[in-house]
């Protein structure tokens, strides 16, 4: 808890001082503390984005960030808007504060953070962004532009990887600064998020904080796009964001065709790393082929749109079974999941529904733009793969613009104090959430409470690995754990091995002698299929 502080102490002053450097490029979303932090946080992003084309976002790349942030930061005192607030502003900053630094310090339990997250900040701080390394771990394909913003953090400033404690911090500031008190109702239920570098935090925050621009009508037509897009890199599913931005900036205040340049570039930019990591424009779709010789195996592809779509039924179907659903089975089954998810999609529906009946009584052109964002959304991610996790900010949007009037501060003061309490004793006693949620699968793997995580976050330790060989790719495999986490590089999660076992293929160096190079993959001759066998039984007896 003490360290995230030091991180939070030691990164919001050089994030306020990027952010003025930021600022005479794309201009300020209003004169405020929160508001050069996010132009620091986009800033930055963008540079170590390019960077990690050429070299990994190692110590030095963070030495002289920091450097410059904290050069701008005192040169233009951009330390005299702290002295600004109320005693009771103030408090609140410090009370809530506590809370996010409290609830961050547990252990992480989203399971992506062992699969999927730490593995990618390793090999973004060993390597950098590496070409074709969707074909060692499709999920490497994706890293997020959260991640590279975590990753370059990671080596010194932030090494517990709390990076969202502290967004969560501004997130703070930022409803005091605008006095929007009805996002410290969210404040709560994020704080869930914030013990992992879940791209889902920040695409929550910045979305609502967009959101509320608007509705306040800035006119930093350049930033709002700038910033939708961005949010929209981080994770593709806020597609709703941009498309709002978008009609705000053309209908609401007739912006003209240049303000969009910026973010066509942003656009641009994540479209080109995708294409050097994961081979097609768009993770995980493969739509848009450049015929580059690095893209994944399409008999992979396929087993994961497979692996998708029964994610959409929390795994309780077989592939053979979801393919045999009528219509009328594809919609009652995703309704009467065992659990808890059944009950999230059902709330979905009903939330759009109501929300449906609240645009067409209110006749507002931001709510009906707003209405056809989540609409385009939705409808996305019905075809694709209709998972609850891709819906959570849909709640938050809804309940923004229907509520946003009823909530003063003293009544979102008392929501975020019991909410809080409620989420708290669920983190510190995770048995209550196995006993009465026993369909809530993270819960299963939240830790206990310890005195230790007063002064430092709880963390796991690695696990152990082996390493085998099969063509030219020496990897290592996690002992009796799917998962890489903190495995040293190249490591391939033990289900994908199998995955290309039954494929026929497997990864292989570009280059035998530098991994920056990157990885394709090929067709297994009969030594190499030995070679694979043999890596699979060796998996298995492990667990024997």
């Amino acid at each position: 808890m003490f360290l995230i502080l030091v991180s939070a102490i030691f990164l919001i002053p050089a994030l306020m001082g990027f952010g003025k450097i930021t600022e005479y490029m794309f201009g300020s979303l209003f004169n405020g503390i929160s508001a050069k932090i996010i132009s620091g946080i986009l800033g930055i992003s963008i540079i170590w984005t390019l960077l990690s084309f050429f070299i990994p976002l190692n110590i030095y790349v963070e030495m002289l960030t920091l450097l410059a942030g904290f050069l701008y930061f005192f040169r233009k005192k951009l330390y005299s808007p702290f002295y600004s607030f109320s005693k009771n502003d103030s408090l609140l900053i410090l009370i809530s504060s506590a809370v996010i630094l409290f609830s961050g310090s547990f252990y992480p339990y989203l399971l992506d953070h062992f699969g999927y997250y730490v593995p990618t900040l390793k090999w973004l701080t060993e390597f950098g962004l590496v070409k074709g390394i969707s074909n060692l771990d499709l999920t490497l394909g994706q890293m997020s532009v959260w991640h590279i913003f975590q990753a370059g953090f990671s080596n010194f400033s932030d090494p517990s990887l709390r990076i969202n404690s502290i967004l969560l911090i501004v997130y703070i500031i930022y409803i005091i600064e605008r006095k929007s008190w009805i996002q410290l109702c969210f404040i709560p239920v994020l704080l869930l998020f914030s013990q992992s570098p879940s791209p889902d935090l920040p695409v929550i925050v910045f979305s609502v904080m967009i959101l509320n621009e608007m509705v306040c009508r800035n006119k930093n037509t350049t930033l709002l796009f700038l910033l939708s897009m961005f949010v929209w890199t981080i994770k593709p599913t806020m597609i709703w964001l941009p498309v709002l931005s978008f009609f705000y900036s053309v209908f609401i205040l007739k912006s003209d065709v240049k303000c969009f340049i910026p973010g066509v570039f942003i656009i641009l930019l994540f479209f080109i790393k995708n294409l050097w990591t994961f081979g097609y424009p768009v993770f995980p779709v493969a739509i848009g082929d450049f015929g580059l010789y690095w893209k994944p195996s399409p008999e992979v592809l396929k087993i994961s749109s497979q692996y998708a779509l029964q994610k959409t039924y929390d795994m309780q179907y077989s592939y053979a079974e979801i393919q045999k659903f009528s219509a009328w089975d594809y919609m009652r089954n995703w309704f009467s999941l065992d659990g808890i998810k059944s009950e999230i999609n059902i709330l979905l529906i009903i939330s759009l529904l109501a929300f449906t009946v609240f645009t067409f009584i209110k006749k507002d052109r931001m709510t009906t733009f707003v209405w056809i964002g989540l609409f385009i959304k939705t409808v996305s991610v019905l075809v694709f793969s209709a998972q609850y996790r891709f819906f959570i900010d849909v709640f938050f949007v809804i309940f923004f613009v229907m509520f946003m009037h009823y909530f003063n501060r003293k009544k979102s003061v008392i929501v975020f104090s019991g909410l809080s309490f409620s989420f708290i004793l669920l983190l510190s006693f995770p048995r209550l959430v196995q006993t009465y949620l026993p369909s809530f699968n993270p819960g299963n793997f939240m830790g206990t409470f310890k005195k230790s995580q007063l002064y430092r976050p709880s963390v796991y330790q690695s696990t152990h690995f082996t390493s085998f060989r099969v063509g030219n790719l020496q990897f290592n495999v996690s002992q009796k754990y799917p998962y890489n986490y903190k495995t040293p590089t190249p490591a391939i999660s033990a289900s994908y091995i199998f995955d290309y076992e039954r494929a026929g293929t497997f990864p292989q160096l570009i280059n035998k002698y530098d991994i920056k190079e990157g990885f394709i993959w090929k067709k297994l001759n009969i030594k190499e299929k030995k070679e694979v066998r043999s890596v699979t039984y060796s998996i298995n007896h492990s667990y024997q």
